[in-house]
């Protein structure tokens, strides 16, 4: 396995953190965290891993969502 792929499968395994904190956190569905996971602009970051941010801790990237895209959670499905 390249590196790479062991970059795909790591950022895999964090959305899949990331949405399940949100949801247990904010009390809402998976599949509610999981859009707003992925209409929010931190998303768009990790996937370009911009400024390395993919490699903080899921959880402190779920309170950087919340806080900077609260927004996004006045529109729960």
């Amino acid at each position: 396995m390249d590196g790479e792929m062991l970059e795909k499968v790591y950022q895999e395994s964090l959305e899949e953190r990331i949405v399940a904190c949100l949801s247990e956190q904010k009390s809402i569905s998976l599949e509610a965290a999981m859009d707003i996971y992925y209409r929010s602009v931190l998303a768009e970051k990790i996937h370009k891993g911009v400024e390395g941010i993919q490699y903080l801790d899921y959880k402190v990237l779920v309170q950087i969502l919340c806080e900077t895209e609260g927004e996004l959670f006045n529109q729960v499905i």
